[in-house]
């Protein structure tokens, strides 16, 4: 069966004009980079989140065990610096998506397209200033209630972020797996 699908394939494409050809390598291309420009972004925001939250925990019981505070300094300063190529990524996903489906409002690219406004502004009013304040804060050893409570509005809107791009992955996979049972059933 699966020959039989390549065969079509391929007589298909013997078919079509430059063009064409040009323009499934350009549709292939934005795809392969949309993947894994969200899956990238989707990672660092999980590092982030998991290495604030572990050193938080791991110092307040363990001191010892990473440093104490330098270790929080450490990972602030990790953050606040890798926060930029986050951006870019992010772009790269909002980008590649509109430009896969630009005019698509329903089904499940229309509830990733409604999420990512939500990614986008908790990204750049929330996790953004907080990730600058708090490197500057852990930077000048200011390790107090107020460090803290915005350590805490960071980890919540980090957990909303991720949880909202864990969504749009999924979406994303089960349009890809639907999109492969219907390649497969036509050949």
């Amino acid at each position: 069966m699966k020959a039989a699908h390549i065969s079509k394939t391929q007589i298909n494409q013997s078919q079509m004009t430059e063009a064409q050809t040009k323009e499934l390598s350009m549709k292939k291309m934005i795809s392969t980079i949309h993947r894994i420009a969200a899956v990238a972004a989707f990672l660092m925001i999980l590092s982030f989140f998991t290495s604030s939250l572990l050193v938080e925990v791991l110092n307040e019981f363990w001191p010892e065990l990473l440093g104490g505070q330098s270790a929080i300094v450490a990972v602030k300063a990790y953050i606040a610096n890798a926060v930029w190529l986050l951006i870019l990524l992010m772009i790269a996903t909002g980008v590649t998506g509109n430009k896969m489906a630009p005019k698509v409002k329903g089904g499940p690219i229309g509830s990733k397209k409604k999420r990512m406004p939500i990614i986008a502004l908790n990204g750049l009013l929330v996790l953004l200033p907080a990730a600058l304040y708090l490197n500057y804060l852990a930077t000048a050893g200011q390790f107090d209630t107020w460090f803290y409570s915005i350590q805490a509005i960071e980890l919540l809107a980090g957990g909303v972020n991720l949880s909202l791009m864990a969504l749009n992955i999924r979406d994303g996979v089960q349009m890809v797996r639907a999109r492969n049972k219907r390649v497969e059933s036509k050949g």
